[in-house]
């Protein structure tokens, strides 16, 4: 992930710290939540358009870099083209995949001291 890409996940989370709670929620706030899309017999996903459109368009720039240069990435299209799903089925798991592992990384939670601990 680049310095710009890393930069647009910063302001997401900072701009609304108090929405981000968990997994799905930070998905949500980029944007890359799984929206059901299914019409008569066809059972199919599309992405959340809502939310931070910049960190929607960050995740994107990552995927399609993965796409191109990530082994287990390319393993993932490959095998995910073999069950017949789209490239765009496929862009948006791996979007969601992508939020996920920011997360990990921007929302670890902080080891919290005991107020009693400060005052021995």
């Amino acid at each position: 992930m680049g310095t710009a890409t890393a930069a647009e996940m910063l302001v997401l989370v900072g701009d609304e710290p108090e929405r981000i709670h968990s997994k799905a929620a930070f998905a949500k706030l980029c944007g890359a939540c799984p929206v059901p899309a299914s019409s008569g017999k066809t059972s199919r996903h599309r992405l959340n358009r809502g939310r931070h459109r910049q960190a929607n368009a960050a995740l994107h720039r990552v995927v399609v870099v993965r796409m191109r240069t990530h082994q287990p990435s390319l393993d993932y299209v490959w095998r995910r083209t073999a069950e017949g799903k789209s490239k765009r089925e496929i862009i948006r798991c791996l979007k969601r995949f992508v939020a996920r592992e920011v997360f990990g990384y921007l929302c670890r939670p902080s080891k919290t001291v005991c107020p009693a601990q400060n005052a021995a």
